[in-house]
């Protein structure tokens, strides 16, 4: 029913997101009611950003998605489960607090309790771990305040109370209870092993975290001597490492060193004796097809490595300098002239990669070894993701959780998940495909969920890595670098016979994995956890999908058993104005606050909802002004029509409706139906372009068409065709209220807030909290029944022609200039018998609309409909 009528005089846009997200908030508009049955839950996974300073367009863009989507599940009269969380832990942080507040972290420092940082000091402080972590968590706190805000502006539908962060106490209990679950089963690790590391972050990455970057370098010819005579040629980038080279490898089927293989060759410069190896995956066609391998320049060296059972000689420390541990002539590094080795290996100690390579070069020219000048090449380097600088693979002790034996397994849960667009699966099922490696669990860095684990020490001091010392699962969360396991007292920590604590933390990607878990309740709400779990909708970029999509399969997989959610939708890149990817370094990245400033939120979304799922879309300004103009015609139209609701009582018996508004609501309907069915697929674009061009029609030609019906005015004798009836008064004035209040909610997932302020002007309650157009409801309105939910009656006939008559005189007034005001003295329209009779149940409104005084209708045989317009202004 129609509340009391509060029209305001002027229709503005500025100020609803402010206005209606406090109201939404204090009315609890989308708080989850947890005691809904199973079955009317829709539950969102939601992404967590990461908490590293700013969001960008491309956050707006994917999560506006989401929310259409929760809007309409909500309107459908689903309990929508939608939280909000924040990746607060791993590298992004730390480096955003090394740079806000221009300190480091110093594990050995003790704890300054007044410690108070300086942001503009010119280089970093030292501060102990605990002084850094409170440092990332007061920025992450700030930043999150800031994120907030910003959803709340752009109108996410989210139950802020359901907030949680992936560093959290809750997030630190369940991600070390999931960790000592598969630890207990088998499924984690721990092992000492070639890993990549980066060297400026100082912590080891996982296969997922890696990038390919172009990098310009320099092939090197270089010799190696035989042990029984001759000589054997090598192309490397990395002469640098031929310290510790432990093999020449060539492919088993290369004829020109079939006759080499088993026997030994000797290393330039450092005079040691290694083994030529045979291997597939050597290439014939790179180089000379001999390469050398070292331990390790890359992740083809370990498989190299560890397949031929060669020795390890690791040169290059965590800081990606040659260490100066290196002995030629020891029993690690032999050696047939320890004293020239260990001569020219000191000219390479502590040195980077880049400067021993320029340095080992000028040695091998003089030594005769270098057989010709460098020559630049560029090559494709694997670097973290995050990083600046070529990964190195250094040997160090991680925690691993078993991917390779589950491959077949995940490949069939990507099979069994509904993807939208389908085509994303492929990206899924390559990544799987090519995995390499088991997932390096472990991180060496402060800020984040330590790995709850400590170790004894035996006598002499030493670490017992093969009995760890684990935790209860009531004791959770633990930090094990600030207390103690059960059985030991702080002061054995670090004495023989004590106790160590494994100092890593878990990679972030361990803790986002638990995405549903954490949001659920899982340990802390299991009846709620029951009810969500698995998730009917998991929304995420397709950046992330080798990440946070797999790595929640996995542990869904292996701990429950089953997918974590049933749907992906996976969104495209928002590319910069001239269609080119946004990135941080190219300077090219929008920021979506001002946008919300200038256009409005409304607009923003409706620019979101242009974009298909998985297809790339541009930030286009252009679409956001339609946006605009769109949310605006939306008020605008919603004020005319209260505007002839003040005239009359709606509620009077309504008792021969109308053929004109039958058929407009018929449309309506049709439309209604359409994006529908669009939505529960979760078509949002192709919903909304229904519900557009439906908005459309019933603003710039049924409002045209029956406003003189509606307001009862009275027209001028010279328009005779002209009629008002009570009937007819009354049958447009029900309409346009019918089918404002459908358009309303129609458009409501897409703008929250000009529809709410629409709504307010004549409803108590939110627009959110009401149904979504049922099929069949504007016609049932009108008073019209039938067999099932399409009346009888229901025909778009009459609407449609009136449309292309009254489109026919618009376009004759606009060609020459004219006023739409001027009046046509005479309208001839020529058609078949059906569409005469449909323009004749609508003659007084186009004559009202289109000014015209006479009307005459012949009737052919022809199927198209021919109208001539008559005006005296150009007779």
């Amino acid at each position: 029913m129609v509340a009391v009528i509060n029209v305001p005089d002027k229709v503005s846009l500025d100020g609803l997101e402010e206005k209606w997200s406090q109201v939404w908030e204090a009315r609890g508009t989308y708080r989850f009611d947890e005691s809904v049955p199973k079955e009317a839950i829709y539950s969102i996974d939601t992404p967590p950003p990461t908490v590293s300073g700013s969001l960008h367009i491309g956050h707006v863009f994917s999560y506006a998605h989401a929310d259409i989507i929760a809007r309409y599940q909500r309107m459908q009269g689903r309990e929508v489960f939608y939280p909000v969380g924040w990746d607060d832990n791993g590298v992004p942080t730390e480096r955003r607090v090394q740079n806000y507040f221009s300190v480091r972290c110093d594990p050995s420092l003790d704890y300054e309790p007044d410690f108070v940082p300086d942001p503009a000091a010119k280089e970093l402080r030292p501060v102990s771990r605990a002084n850094f972590i409170e440092l990332c968590e007061q920025l992450t706190q700030l930043d999150e305040q800031v994120y907030e805000m910003l959803w709340r502006r752009v109108g996410l539908s989210v139950d802020w109370s359901l907030t949680y962060t992936t560093v959290g106490l809750e997030s630190r209990k369940v991600s070390q209870a999931a960790f000592l679950s598969l630890l207990e089963r088998g499924e984690i690790y721990q092992s000492s092993s070639p890993t990549l590391w980066d060297v400026d972050f100082q912590t080891a990455v996982s296969q997922a975290e890696l990038e390919d970057r172009p990098v310009t370098g320099k092939y090197h010819r270089i010799r190696f001597r035989l042990m029984e005579g001759g000589e054997v040629e090598i192309e490397t980038s990395r002469p640098e490492l031929i310290p510790a080279c432990v093999g020449l490898v060539v492919h088993p089927d290369d004829t020109r060193y079939r006759s080499i293989v088993g026997q030994q060759v000797i290393t330039p410069l450092f005079h040691v004796p290694v083994r030529v190896i045979a291997h597939p995956l050597a290439d014939p066609e790179k180089g000379t097809g001999a390469a050398m391998v070292c331990t390790f320049g890359d992740l083809t060296d370990v498989a190299w490595w560890r397949d031929g059972g060669l020795p390890l000689r690791v040169i290059v420390g965590r800081d990606g300098r040659l260490v100066d541990t290196v002995v030629f002539g020891s029993e690690e590094f032999p050696s047939l002239d320890h004293e020239d080795a260990n001569a020219n290996y000191r000219q390479l100690v502590r040195r980077r990669s880049e400067a021993a390579r320029e340095r080992i070069t000028e040695l091998l020219e003089r030594s005769g070894d270098l057989l010709a000048p460098p020559v630049n090449v560029k090559h494709a380097v694997k670097f973290y993701e995050k990083g600046e600088r070529p990964l190195e693979v250094v040997a160090s002790r991680q925690w691993f959780l078993r991917l390779l034996e589950h491959r077949d397994a995940l490949i069939q849960r990507g099979r069994e998940l509904e993807w939208l667009p389908p085509h994303m699966r492929v990206r899924y099922e390559n990544w799987v495909t090519g995995l390499n490696a088991d997932w390096n669990l472990s991180r060496q860095r402060f800020f984040g969920i330590p790995i709850p684990v400590w170790y004894p020490l035996d006598a002499k001091g030493d670490v017992d890595y093969t009995h760890p010392l684990i935790p209860k699962m009531e004791d959770l969360p633990v930090d094990p670098l600030g207390q103690a396991p059960r059985g030991y007292t702080e002061d054995q920590r670090g004495q023989p016979g004590g106790f160590t604590a494994d100092p890593d933390v878990m990679d972030t990607w361990a803790t986002s994995s638990l995405s549903p878990q954490l949001a659920g309740g899982w340990l802390s709400n299991p009846s709620r956890y029951a009810k969500v779990f698995p998730m009917d909708l998991r929304p995420q970029g397709q950046e992330i999908i080798r990440t946070w999509l797999f790595y929640t399969v996995v542990r869904s997989d292996l701990e429950f058993g089953e997918l974590p959610f049933k749907q992906a939708l996976i969104s495209g890149f928002v590319l910069d104005p001239d269609r080119k990817k946004m990135s941080k370094s190219k300077g090219n990245v929008v920021t979506p606050l001002p946008l919300v400033e200038r256009f409005g939120a409304d607009a923003l979304r409706y620019w979101a909802a242009s974009g298909r799922p998985g297809v790339d879309t541009a930030a286009d300004e252009g679409q956001m002004k339609i946006g605009r103009r769109l949310a605006i015609k939306v008020a605008n139209a919603t004020r005319f029509v209260l505007g002839t609701l003040t005239r009359e009582e709606v509620a009077l018996d309504l008792t021969e409706p109308h053929p004109l508004d039958v058929a407009f609501l018929a449309v309506l309907d049709s439309a209604v139906r359409d994006a529908a069915a669009r939505l529960a697929r979760n078509d949002y674009t192709g919903a909304l372009e229904t519900i557009e061009r439906v908005f459309w029609e019933f603003c710039d030609d049924y409002l045209e068409l029956v406003k003189v019906r509606a307001y009862g005015d009275t027209m001028e004798d010279d328009l005779p065709l002209v009629t008002a009836t009570r009937a007819g008064r009354l049958s447009a004035l029900r309409t346009l209220r019918l089918a404002n209040e459908l358009l309303l909610r129609s458009l409501a997932p897409y703008l929250p807030f000009v529809t709410e302020e629409a709504w307010s002007w004549f409803h108590d309650d939110s627009v959110h909290r009401n149904a979504w157009p049922q099929p069949g409801e504007c016609l049932r309105g009108l008073g019209l029944t039938g067999k099932g939910d399409v009346p009888e009656q229901a025909s778009s006939g009459v609407f449609r022609v009136a449309q292309e008559v009254l489109a026919e005189v618009r376009r004759v007034k606009s060609e020459h200039r004219l006023s739409p005001k001027t009046p046509v003295d005479r309208l001839v329209v020529r058609a078949n018998s059906a569409r005469l009779e449909a323009v004749g149940c609508a003659l007084s409104d186009l004559a009202a609309a289109g000014m015209v005084r006479l009307i005459e209708l012949h009737e052919t045989t022809d199927e198209s409909l021919f109208v001539e317009v008559v005006l005296a202004a150009i007779s």
